[in-house]
């Protein structure tokens, strides 16, 4: 991605101190450019309907009559998301939805600018997200690409990567195969790399990732709550 372009953001809080502190930090940042501040999520929806989908919406979690969540699930196109809440609680409901990142209050610029980073680094993804890796499984070669792949397995001398459609087993060091993985994939077991885009829950040692079950090593639980924000 270009480093000159414009990030079109909105702000959806219903706390003016929130909407004052946001509108300081996206003035600071030359990337970003403020197009609206809505107090709730009825105000947000009318300026999206009338005025177009934008790049990013900071979007409070706890609003009254209805919450940032629900708002952002019923959008048929959303844009991206940070959100920013004062319960940390509902970070991990944030990831349900594939949210960029979430910002616990009060937020502070350097926090600020991570999630930032986040939003730049999901944007040159999406680019290229068609990006592949060529695998080779017996005599047979697949093409598979890198956001197809829910999550990778060990196994001895081998590697299992695991998709919707079919578990492919080549061979290869894990070590060796992670390298190869893009930086939205996460070790989080001596012996799983999880692909981010696709987690939906985290609780206790385990990450759920589509509808599997990983676990979370011990000497891996401080770096995988630590790239979750945790």
């Amino acid at each position: 991605m270009n480093p000159k372009t414009t990030i079109t953001c909105v702000i959806v809080d219903d706390e003016l101190s929130s909407q004052r502190v946001l509108q300081h930090f996206i003035a600071e940042t030359d990337i970003l450019n403020l197009k609206a501040t809505c107090n709730n999520t009825a105000e947000a929806f009318k300026y999206l309907q009338l005025k177009g989908n934008v790049d990013l919406l900071f979007l409070d979690i706890n609003m009254p009559k209805q919450s940032g969540l629900d708002f952002y699930k019923s959008l048929k196109n959303p844009p991206q998301v940070i959100f920013t809440t004062a319960y940390p609680q509902f970070a991990v409901e944030g990831f349900e939805v594939s949210a960029i990142d979430y910002l616990l209050k009060p937020i502070a610029y350097e926090r600020f600018l991570t999630a930032i980073n986040k939003v730049l680094t999901n944007l040159d993804q999406s680019v290229d997200n068609d990006a592949f890796i060529i695998l080779k499984e017996n005599k047979a070669l697949h093409k598979v690409i890198f956001n197809d792949i829910q999550y990778v397995e060990a196994f001895g001398d081998y590697v299992r990567v695991h998709t919707e459609e079919k578990i492919i087993t080549t061979h290869s060091t894990f070590s060796k195969f992670i390298e190869s993985l893009p930086d939205y994939f996460l070790r989080t077991h001596k012996s799983f790399s999880i692909n981010l885009n696709r987690m939906n829950q985290l609780s206790g040692n385990q990450i759920t990732v589509d509808c599997h079950t990983i676990p979370i090593g011990q000497t891996y639980k401080k770096t995988v709550l630590k790239a979750l924000n945790l």
